[in-house]
């Protein structure tokens, strides 16, 4: 009897055994596939190309965020690289010559294609994001959130001393010549005049002008740079997130939030004619995705997903204290206000 318990007992954990390691060996399978994998899409995109990625983000952020990408589905990325207006420029010409060789798109000025460039797709993971980086016609979702905001060089400049709100920059007469402003910022100024109507708001941006002299410059990430450096003093206006990257790899620089806070987004778009139209929709996906969206904070990079905190934290929860307008434009709109900036900060 003793023997017979003996080999139950052992048949019973043999078969105990067995169940516990099929059930470990299935565990890290289903680890190794995030949320944002459709294995439908997956199958697809795997019979594709590599998919082209047109972009703005510098390479030394860019590669790791898409090295996420690759090592989760075996899929390689195509990433090129240029300004803003490059990558609208090129899209432009391959749609007016009807030769589509990209796939995705990420960069800030997506919303501004024609609406024949991009195809209407429902990523999954869009489900997470704040509504108004929703495009209602489905053909661009916001990856991250540029807020705009004033920053200055903390060695030059000490936080009792700023302005609480931009009135008060008229008085700080010392910054005259040591302020400055990037040359593109026509949402700041369409939410300035949003916020404090058209005539005030117009009067307001001339009397700063007037009284401060701010230095016209090129890119937003080298006035942030240039900031830190001690180039500038001050930025008028900026996109906070890359006064929290300088701040973050170490430079004496820091952000402040007054009403209004103008909003867009670094944006993803889907080729209309895609050559790997799957593989474009899964990386769309992955961009949205909660993973993707905490890789880019460790950049200072502010999420549009409700269930990502941005870095640090309060970030986000001081801009949302404030006033914020949301200044998505279209290309006749970005026409427009772009004017109304060349006649306020023409050289003297």
């Amino acid at each position: 009897m003793h023997h017979a318990l003996n080999g139950a007992t052992r048949s019973a954990l043999l078969a105990l055994t067995a169940t516990m390691l099929a059930a470990t060996l299935a565990t890290p399978a289903a680890a190794q596939s995030p949320s944002w994998v459709d294995q439908k899409l997956l199958e697809a995109a795997k019979r594709e190309g590599a998919p082209v990625v047109y972009g703005s983000m510098n390479e030394e952020e860019a590669l790791p965020y898409y090295k996420i990408f690759t090592d989760t589905t075996g899929i390689k990325v195509a990433y090129v690289r240029t300004s803003d207006t490059g990558v609208l420029g090129r899209i432009a010409v391959e749609f007016r010559a009807k030769q589509n060789s990209w796939d995705v798109v990420m960069t800030t000025p997506v919303n501004r294609l024609p609406d024949a460039a991009l195809a209407q797709f429902d990523p999954p993971e869009a489900k997470a994001l704040m509504p108004q980086a929703r495009d209602p016609n489905r053909r661009w979702y916001g990856v991250y959130a540029n807020y705009n905001s004033p920053a200055y060089n903390t060695k030059f400049v000490k936080r009792e001393q700023l302005p609480k709100t931009y009135e008060d920059f008229i008085k700080m007469k010392e910054w005259r010549g040591k302020i400055a402003i990037d040359n593109g910022d026509t949402e700041w100024l369409m939410a300035m005049y949003t916020h404090f109507g058209e005539d005030k708001g117009r009067k307001l941006v001339q009397d700063i002008i007037t009284a401060l002299a701010p230095v016209v410059t090129e890119g937003h990430l080298a006035l942030a740079r240039a900031i830190g450096s001690g180039e500038y003093w001050v930025a008028l206006n900026n996109y906070t997130n890359l006064a929290v990257n300088v701040k973050l790899a170490g430079a004496p620089t820091d952000y402040w939030a007054m009403d209004p806070v103008a909003l867009i987004f670094g944006s993803i778009g889907v080729a209309a004619n895609a050559p790997n139209p799957n593989a474009a929709r899964l990386l769309a996906n992955y961009a949205l995705s909660r993973e993707s969206q905490a890789q880019l904070t460790k950049r200072g990079r502010i999420p549009t997903r409700t269930d990502t905190p941005s870095n640090p934290p309060e970030v986000s929860e001081t801009l949302l204290k404030q006033k914020v307008v949301t200044a998505v434009l279209s290309a006749a709109e970005q026409k427009r206000w772009q004017s109304e900036f060349q006649k306020l900060f023409k050289p003297k």
